[in-house]
């Protein structure tokens, strides 16, 4: 349930002029299909960052992950969030320095939950901010349940583990100034809001069934499709609404946007971006119920990356058509 404190730091989140989402790692390349006019594509991009040759070095590159640097302006002031680190530190300082990302801009880093595809590039993202910033501690903001040990379990019963993300040492040794609590929080002068934990209400959003983890090397496995360490990220923008960022939407998207909604009311849901984990086929079976109740939410703009998947893309494009619903790539800068 959504208690008052939660409620409350939702009341206090300031609206902002306008929102910039450049996205720095995405599973999807795709620098030649038109974008509606508030989408730049990753090309012009490269070439404001000094591309003179369009080749396979000169682009970014697309590995199973996701992170977004989001930058929210009001009046003369802007501040600007690492939202995911992405798989790996090579996609990070790839993507970065062919996009020309102003690392010493990122004051602060939020982690959606503690898998490798999020996290992996973590310590990279850390050192190129403390390298631009003049080696300043960055503020990472995380909850305690993102650094168990995770992994799947086969239909044979085999574990398959996933790579640890890095530890809160490796963090803190890498300059975080970790910010470790299960509770919403406010960011950056009330520009950015983290939420708590996601209530699971819908019946047919169950997780991730196949998931599973364990506490340390010594301990069971144990099954875990709720993923209870997710949190989203929101920004009011003024005049239209809360643009929801969510990375992997464990917890279900009709849960997350149930969630915003919830919060934020009366001011209206405009927009979500990020993976919806709508992919796999214990996911896919649900695509028909989650596209009808998104369309309860009123969305102006649905911004699908990662692990959403082709299906879902495609039921969502047929039900609510292209004005509204744009898939995202490597590389693209999204205005809200």
């Amino acid at each position: 349930m959504i208690d008052q404190t939660e409620t409350a730091a939702a009341a206090a989140l300031q609206a902002v002029d306008e929102i910039e989402v450049l996205v720095l790692v995405d599973n999807q390349s795709d620098f030649l299909s038109t974008v509606p006019e508030s989408v730049t594509p990753e090309l012009p991009g490269l070439r404001r960052a000094g591309l003179t040759e369009i080749s396979g070095e000169g682009l970014c590159c697309a590995p199973w992950g996701f992170s977004l640097v989001v930058t929210a302006r009001l009046g003369d002031k802007s501040h600007t969030v690492l939202f995911d680190a992405g798989p790996e530190d090579y996609a990070v300082e790839r993507n970065g320095d062919r996009l020309g990302v102003d690392f010493g801009a990122i004051e602060a880093i939020i982690l959606s939950h503690g898998h490798f595809d999020h996290a992996g590039g973590l310590l990279a993202a850390l050192d190129g901010i403390r390298g631009a910033n003049g080696g300043h501690a960055v503020p990472v903001h995380v909850n305690s349940g993102m650094f168990e040990t995770r992994g799947v379990r086969l239909a044979d019963g085999t574990v398959v583990p996933f790579k640890d993300i890095p530890n809160t040492n490796e963090l803190v040794n890498h300059g975080a100034e970790l910010v470790n609590s299960d509770d919403s929080r406010l960011l950056l002068d009330d520009t950015f809001f983290v939420s708590g934990d996601i209530p699971r209400l819908t019946p047919y959003e169950k997780g991730l069934p196949t998931h599973i983890s364990r506490s340390g090397d010594g301990a069971d496995w144990q099954s875990d499709p709720w993923i209870r360490d997710e949190r989203f990220l929101a920004v009011r923008v003024r005049d239209k609404g809360v643009v929801v960022f969510t990375a992997c939407t464990h917890a279900g998207i009709v849960n997350v946007l149930g969630c915003a909604r919830d919060l934020f009311a009366p001011e209206p849901l405009h927009a979500v971006m990020g993976g919806f984990h709508l992919s796999g086929a214990d996911c896919e079976a649900i695509i028909p119920e989650t596209v009808a109740d998104i369309g309860k939410f009123g969305l102006t703009r649905i911004v699908t990356g990662h692990c959403t998947g082709w299906r879902a893309v495609h039921a969502l494009i047929d039900a609510f058509g292209e004005d509204v619903v744009v898939p995202t790539a490597v590389g693209r800068l999204h205005a809200f």
